[in-house]
């Protein structure tokens, strides 16, 4: 069993950044996949990026490559999602998710992801 909460969320200029925290309990969180999803009301929740659970491979939505970076210290249970150059439609609230898998590259945006936070709100202002 794995209980994720989000930290970090809040209202932004467009351009500005913000570092999204996820912090896990359970004593297995090393062996679980991580990953950052996001829903803007009226929209269907996406994938953003994903990160394996040695923290070797990490995947990205191409809407937020180059701009967003996923990282985790497996030491402290935290996975982390610093976003930057924010743009009006990054807004959303945004959920980290957690998948037992071994898989890296693509294969992380399409995983199974069991357990899911709370979520914490994204707004980059125009």
């Amino acid at each position: 069993q794995v209980q994720l909460v989000e930290s970090g969320g809040g209202l932004v200029q467009a351009g500005g950044s913000l570092r999204l925290s996820c912090a896990a309990s359970g004593r297995t969180f090393s062996s679980y996949a991580m990953g950052w999803f996001r829903q803007a009301p009226g929209k269907e929740r996406e994938f953003v990026a994903a990160i394996s659970w040695t923290g070797s491979s990490t995947y990205y939505a191409d809407s937020v490559k180059d701009r967003f970076t996923i990282s985790r210290d497996n030491a402290k249970k935290t996975v982390y999602l610093q976003m930057n150059s924010l743009e009006p439609e990054d807004t959303a609230v945004y959920y980290c998710a957690a998948g037992r898998s071994r898989l890296g590259g693509a294969a992380l945006k399409d995983l199974r992801y069991e357990y899911w936070g709370q979520g914490t709100q994204v707004t980059a202002s125009s």
